[in-house]
């Protein structure tokens, strides 16, 4: 049989287009993410390190109403080559002084944004808002996976109201479908989805999780905190076929940064008490 490139060849071209047609995504909560977390080196290059791992990162506990600590952060993972990264951020978000913002980052040549919204969730001033910081939700294209289309509906869920807000993300869901005509949505974030802000009682009060609608790619079993605790916090929840066809098995689950970077105790609860949780679609 007549063969034009080596064996090596061959599978160096088909290695090049696995990686060309799949997409890594996760959800990270780095905890208090501002300017005094990028102005330690280690802490921030280790952070720098771990979101270069995918190619759309939602940050939450963002706390850098200035921009001045996100202006850090893509400076550094652009710097062996710029425009690698791009971003979108949400203005701060909450119902006290106390706010946080959703930071959306994102490979150019590997998606693009479309269109963002907030999800109105009533009136904040009236006291009759659904969730403590309302996802801020971003629409991607993306030419080189089986879903071309998909948005992203971030929630970072106060802990005492977890169990209303998570089953708001349905609301949530149906507001993405009649405004884009979609059906293909990820849900992700620090839900703090289990211990005690969600007992094995309270699930079937969750349409979230009742309707079949809905895949939660992580476990009850999981644990998505750096400390002690053993509790599947964070969460990947996917909604429609072609979305939830594309999801590449076993690729999803807490990220270990501790265990894959050699990290002591201390130095990982200093980049975050929480691991992101991190999915691949092919």
């Amino acid at each position: 049989m007549r063969c034009t490139a080596p064996m090596g060849v061959l599978f160096t071209l088909v290695s090049l287009l696995e990686l060309a047609v799949t997409l890594r995504i996760a959800a990270f909560n780095i905890r208090t993410f501002g300017e005094t977390k990028m102005s330690n080196a280690t802490i921030s290059s280790y952070i720098v390190k771990i979101l270069s791992r995918y190619d759309i990162a939602v940050v939450q506990e963002v706390r850098d109403s200035h921009l001045v600590a996100i202006g850090k952060l893509l400076d550094e993972l652009n710097r062996a080559k710029p425009d690698t990264y791009r971003y979108v951020v949400s203005e701060p978000l909450g119902r006290s002084s106390y706010k946080e913002q959703y930071l959306f980052l994102y490979r150019p040549d590997q998606v693009s944004v479309l269109d963002s919204y907030y999800y109105d969730d009533g009136c904040e001033p009236c006291g009759n808002d659904t969730f403590s910081r309302e996802p801020a939700i971003v629409k991607f294209f993306s030419p080189f996976t089986e879903v071309r289309e998909f948005a992203i509906v971030p929630l970072h869920a106060a802990p005492t109201d977890a169990v209303t807000e998570i089953d708001a993300l349905y609301d949530v869901y149906l507001d993405v479908q009649k405004k884009w005509d979609l059906e293909d949505v990820i849900l992700m974030g620090d839900f703090n989805a289990g211990c005690s802000y969600v007992s094995s009682t309270q699930w079937s009060s969750i349409r979230l999780r009742t309707s079949p609608a809905f895949q939660w790619l992580i476990p009850d079993s999981a644990d998505t905190t750096v400390t002690s605790t053993h509790c599947a916090y964070d969460r990947i929840v996917v909604a429609g076929a072609l979305l939830q066809s594309a999801v590449v098995p076993n690729s999803v689950g807490p990220f270990d940064f501790q265990a894959a970077f050699g990290l002591s105790k201390q130095l990982a609860e200093a980049i975050s008490d929480h691991y992101p949780v991190e999915m691949t679609l092919k």
